[in-house]
């Protein structure tokens, strides 16, 4: 028997996030002002409309372009305006050694063979945008190979000092792995300092996922109960 869920009929959905408007928390955010660049790019067969976080973390910074697609020529191309690459980085899929975060950094930029660039606060400092590769982890692998101009960008790594709020709804390759809301907020908000930027995406994550848990309850709730079986009466 299929379990119930939220996507066993048609649903209406809202036109700036893509979810039903059961799981719409568009309403109660507000779009912020900040100074790093942002580049979400969603590989198309991304599907996961009810958890995926992507489009959120567009409604809460302002100067962020959103593309779906597999490659693109170049940075700029993927922009839609010139920009230099080396003050650009990506959020690196791959995981760094513990003692690549010093200090109880929780961001780190790497060099080319996977370690901690010397003096990280000078490099932090030169990044004026982010990139964003948003999607299951082989999909998000597909978009790295396809786009060889990541070769020449900065590359950051996380080692988030909490667990995803996801929990077990999401199985993720690493245990510091977070969603895209998640992950882009924390690494905003220390490359800009501020704190709120954080506060603001973590607190629209866990409306959806508030929204996510009662919904799926009265999916369970109203489905038909399960049909029992009659034992063999014996002859």
């Amino acid at each position: 028997m299929v379990s119930p869920s939220i996507e066993t009929a048609p649903l209406e959905t809202c036109p700036r996030c893509a979810k039903s408007l059961a799981l719409c928390v568009c309403a109660d955010i507000e779009p912020m002002e900040h100074r790093t660049g942002l580049l979400i790019l969603q590989h198309p067969q991304e599907q996961d409309k009810d958890l995926g976080t992507a489009r959120l973390v567009a409604l809460h910074l302002k100067d962020t372009v959103f593309k779906v697609g597999l490659s693109w020529p170049s940075l700029t191309k993927a922009l839609g305006r010139p920009v230099d690459p080396n003050r650009w980085a990506v959020l690196y899929l791959g995981s760094a050694k513990p003692e690549s975060f010093p200090d109880g950094r929780e961001i780190v930029v790497l060099d080319k063979n996977g370690a901690a660039a010397p003096n990280q606060d000078r490099e932090l400092a030169e990044i004026k945008g982010l990139i964003v590769l948003d999607g299951s982890w082989s999909q998000a692998k597909t978009l790295w190979w396809r786009n060889a101009w990541m070769l020449r960008v900065k590359r950051i790594a996380l080692s988030p000092k909490r667990a995803s709020l996801y929990g077990k709804l999401r199985k993720e390759p690493r245990k510091e792995a977070l969603s895209t809301l998640e992950s882009t907020g924390l690494v905003i908000a220390r490359l800009e300092r501020r704190d709120d930027i954080e506060t603001a995406m973590i607190k629209t994550f866990a409306r959806l996922l508030h929204r996510y848990h009662a919904v799926q309850k009265e999916a369970k709730l109203a489905a038909p109960p399960r049909p029992r079986r009659r034992r063999p009466t014996a002859p």
